[in-house]
């Protein structure tokens, strides 16, 4: 959130290429060519293009009438592929030629080191090879040809797989004898038997993707509170998935997720400028009105970026004429809290950069957060960190495991506030899109390395707290186009964009498109919309026709325009903007069309 004037975040993080080049040895008598119509003389017969990116082509050729002709646009590298089976420890030659933009070569599912050729660029055909030897379980792997994103396109002809042949991958058959176990308020254990050939097994709820598990088990979390679920299960191997198996449902337990923080069915959140006066003016505590359910003081600061020592003050008088005392604002925050609403302390924004790199800081941050929760009597906590605050470390590739110390270190000291002030404890986040739906295509430095380290850093943090959680209102402003799960890019600022944005975070998404690692979509009741109250208080704008649109798509399934949701999510939370101080300068638009919208 920016206390002191719009700020643009664009999506960052241009990526960068490397590689591998292996010395070919000559393929043995013994050996096959494994790979299907590797000439693409049968058109693209045995392969898959993503999002319709390639095609056979007629010329340029390098030998035979046709080759593959392969464009990337947009977030898409023109990526082509098809799965071989091969034998395990064995060793194989990929090999083919290429020409044009950037072009890569390479293997996945090796069992080994999986790894490619590329070349920058060639406007002759140019040969790639790579030499691989799998491993003692694998028995296929896939190979690829891709360009690179918003470089021109690439051909490629005469791919090639030699050595030994294996023997067909079968899909799985269905499982069988799929339970559930004894449900929690928020969340239901699930088991079955394993099945034969199966490499891992796919989730669904209500007979949507919901997570993916290598073992047999798996835990649904996030879930509504004397609620009723259908889960089925399916397994996935090289050669496809099998039918689900048959329904099994759970009703998990009463009494409220831990991170309810007895928020009303609609909410509204705001952020109060209560360190600075900022463009809109300064907004004294006892004059916020009554539509606003929570109120995140701005900002509690660190000292230093990696000190994890935060600080709260009043705005000064010489900044803020009229700004009350800190006994009349202390005695305001309990007015409010008499009449049911909930104040927080925000800790971030854009200029407080938190990074909790050692233990001692993450201690530090607890007791003086700690410290400024029972100096002013607060509800809770709110997470805004932004800019360079969180940051994923080389290698650190697994949202459900996260590795660097920023991050651990948050979610450790949160869960110690979470446990020193009971269930009541009110926790919200407001991330930025960068940070969370961009994960969907990036994660981190990515498996390459070049990409901005950010991306998707959010996400362990809220999916290692999500039974914590009060309320996710991830930021859609400040925020360059961003992928959704239909795959097309969304520009903020209209009702797509927050369709689309809210969708992902409901439904869930495979993380960097990897299917293994699925992010959990979060209960509605714990998601909220962000959204700027004015267009002096961030890029984004959206009027209150586009907010209601949006609103009548997400709870109710109309108005939805070219994107469908895939639910209807009737317990919605609400809307959270930035800021109460810009609602007021622009006349209370946004709260007051918040409280004449009909929700049912």
């Amino acid at each position: 959130m920016d206390r002191s004037r719009p700020l643009t975040l664009l999506l960052a993080g241009a990526l960068a290429v490397g590689g591998l080049t292996a010395l070919v040895p000559t393929a043995h008598a013994a050996d096959s060519q494994l790979a299907r119509n590797g000439g693409f003389e049968a058109g693209l017969d045995g392969w898959s293009c993503t999002a319709g990116s390639g095609a056979a082509v007629t010329t340029p050729v390098r030998s035979g009438t046709k080759a593959l002709q392969a464009t990337p646009a947009g977030g898409d590298n023109a990526k082509c592929s098809q799965t071989v089976t091969v034998q395990p420890d064995a060793t194989y030659t990929l090999s083919g030629w290429v020409r044009g933009g950037y072009a890569y070569l390479g293997v996945t599912g090796t069992g080994t080191t999986d790894g490619y050729d590329w070349t920058q660029s060639a406007p002759n055909w140019q040969k790639l090879t790579k030499t691989f030897t799998t491993g003692a379980n694998t028995t296929s792997v896939t190979i690829y040809t891709h360009g690179w994103y918003g470089t021109p396109a690439y051909q490629a002809d005469d791919l090639s797989l030699l050595g030994p042949g294996g023997d067909p991958v079968q899909v799985p058959a269905a499982p069988t004898g799929l339970t559930a176990g004894t449900p929690t308020a928020t969340s239901v254990p699930l088991s079955w038997p394993a099945v034969a050939g199966a490499t891992s097994y796919r989730v669904y709820r209500g007979g949507s993707p919901a997570g993916t598990a290598t073992g047999t088990s798996y835990t649904a979390t996030g879930l509504s509170p004397s609620t009723a679920y259908s889960f089925q299960v399916s397994a996935v191997n090289s050669a496809g998935e099998s039918p689900k198996s048959a329904a099994v449902t759970a009703t998990t337990a009463s009494g409220g997720g831990e991170g309810s923080g007895e928020l009303p069915a609609r909410a509204l959140v705001g952020y109060l400028h209560a360190g600075f006066a900022n463009g809109s003016g300064y907004t004294r505590m006892a004059d916020v009105p009554d539509s606003w359910d929570v109120i995140n003081l701005a900002f509690g600061e660190p000292t230093s970026v990696t000190s994890g020592d935060i600080r709260f003050s009043l705005c000064p008088a010489t900044e803020c004429p009229g700004v009350e005392s800190p006994a009349e604002f202390k005695a305001a925050i309990k007015a409010k809290q008499a009449a049911g609403k909930k104040v927080l302390i925000s800790i971030g924004g854009q200029n407080g950069q938190v990074q909790l790199t050692t233990p001692a800081a993450r201690d530090t941050f607890v007791s003086s957060v700690s410290k400024i929760i029972d100096e002013y009597g607060l509800d809770g906590l709110d997470i805004d960190f932004e800019g360079h605050s969180l940051s994923l470390q080389s290698g650190d590739t697994d949202f459900r495991n996260p590795t660097t110390p920023v991050v651990v270190h948050l979610i450790q000291a949160i869960k110690t506030l979470k446990a020193k002030y009971g269930s009541k404890f009110v926790l919200t986040m407001a991330p930025e899109t960068f940070f969370v739906q961009l994960g969907y295509q990036f994660y981190g430095s990515g498996p390459w390395g070049g990409q901005d380290p950010r991306a998707g850093a959010y996400l362990p943090v809220i999916h290692a707290l999500r039974d914590d959680l009060t309320l996710l209102h991830v930021q859609d402003y400040n925020s360059g186009p961003i992928m959704g799960l239909d795959n097309q890019y969304h520009s903020m600022g209209g009702a797509d964009f927050h369709i689309a944005m809210t969708d992902m975070l409901l439904t869930g998404f495979p993380v960097a498109g990897n299917a293994e690692r699925f992010f959990p979509g979060l209960r509605p009741d714990q998601v909220a919309i962000g959204l700027p109250a004015s267009t002096q208080a961030g890029n984004g704008h959206t009027s209150p026709a586009e907010v209601n649109k949006a609103l009548d798509c997400l709870t109710k399934k109309r108005n939805c325009g070219s994107y469908q949701t895939h639910g209807t999510w009737s317990s919605l939370r609400g809307l959270m903007t930035w800021s109460i101080n810009w609602d007021r300068f622009n006349n209370w638009e946004f709260s007051r069309n918040f409280d004449a919208y009909t929700w049912n």
